[in-house]
């Protein structure tokens, strides 16, 4: 069994969680902590939650540790959640950590692990780093300090909302975005899903499709769409999946030319803006059409064909508003203007449609 005892400093903090500060050789680190990368198994469940390596970022550190007088002023933050003890501090915080690696490293890197992955590169050197250590309740509580944490450093930001599902206790302005990341995931993994393996995420970098547009749609949805009553059903979590999942399966049967093989950079039907702008067309056909499959959101998208510009020609916005089809982009005011085109062509077909079916057969006027 290999014990590490380490004289360290006890930060007065939180009266939660217990922080503490030492100094330890790479080597011992690489020993009782490790990195764990966010990925997802067979079945779509998440695990894990660092980021992808960036090889530039690595070599240039290591490059830069090789010299003499480099320095590593900030520490590598590591939380436990066994493994790890700590003595009763005494008035000035002076302790001695001590951690035990006999059933493997119990630490996970929280913050740093570009530097760790840099420090593994040196053979030659056994360079000193200060660790700044964090003892968690549990794994749930180690993920919420790991998205706190990074929230205020330039993580991407959608690795922090697709973690945003497996961690609770959360800001207001995260945790309102933690279904919305979740029935992401969903369709994106999901076996039955319109939407499986086509949402670019940091467990499916394949995906063509960014997550943080699916997750807007959701979330104005949410907030003021469709999904607002259902959500609060029973089984709200998967109405909401399947309405969304049987639009874009609609969505791809009605332009398939545009959609199947294409890129955000060859169409913008999957791309961010046209994505988003669809998304609102969704609640304009499962309002005035009650749609809920595909085969009536299909219905209610028909009107649409041979008056967009997906991947060609021009979008004819208004009499003095033709755009060139690649130049509307995911900016906001993009996007509402795209919307507002499509819903108004939506809405009159839905009212034609409407005005046809109250209209006698023989044409003649309706009885008083």
């Amino acid at each position: 069994m290999t014990i590490f005892r380490f004289p360290a400093i006890k930060a007065r903090q939180s009266d939660q969680h217990t922080v503490v500060s030492f100094a330890a050789l790479a080597s011992e680190l690489q020993q009782f902590a490790f990195i764990e990368r966010v990925a997802r198994d067979s079945g779509g469940r998440l695990s894990g939650f660092q980021r992808p390596q960036i090889a530039g970022h690595i070599r240039e550190i290591r490059d830069y540790l090789e010299k003499s007088e480099a320095i590593l002023p900030n520490p590598i933050v590591v939380a436990f959640t066994s493994g790890i003890e700590i003595e009763e501090a005494d008035e000035f915080g002076r302790c001695v950590v001590r951690i035990s690696s006999h059933d493997g490293p119990p630490g996970f890197v929280v913050d740093g692990q570009q530097r760790l992955s840099a420090l593994s590169q040196l053979p030659d050197k056994d360079f000193q780093v200060f660790i700044s250590g964090v003892v968690c309740e549990d794994d749930a509580e180690l993920r919420r300090q790991f998205v706190l944490i990074n929230n205020t450093r330039p993580l991407p930001k959608s690795l922090i909302y697709e973690l945003l599902p497996t961690v609770g206790g959360l800001p207001r302005r995260l945790g309102d975005r933690a279904f919305a990341a979740e029935l992401a995931a969903r369709l994106n993994f999901d076996g039955s899903s319109s939407l499986k393996g086509m949402i670019h995420q940091h467990t499916n970098p394949a995906g063509i499709i960014r997550d943080t547009a699916i997750q807007r749609v959701v979330m104005n949805s949410v907030t003021d769409g469709v999904m607002r009553e259902m959500i609060r059903e029973p089984n709200g979590e998967d109405l909401c999946f399947q309405v969304i999942e049987q639009f874009y399966a609609a969505v791809k049967y009605v332009f398939k030319d545009d959609w199947k093989n294409h890129t955000p950079k060859t169409s913008r039907l999957v791309h961010g803006a046209g994505i988003m702008a669809l998304g609102y067309v969704m609640e304009v056909l499962a309002l005035l059409d009650g749609a809920r499959t595909w085969q009536a959101f299909s219905k209610g998208l028909a009107c649409l064909v041979g008056r967009t510009a997906w991947t060609s020609g021009e979008w004819e916005f208004g009499p003095d508003d033709h755009r060139h089809w690649k130049s509307v982009q995911n900016v906001n005011r993009d996007i509402v203007t795209l919307a507002q085109y499509l819903i108004t062509i939506v809405r009159a077909d839905a009212k034609a449609r409407r005005a046809a079916l109250t209209e006698p057969p023989d044409g003649s006027p309706e009885a008083p």
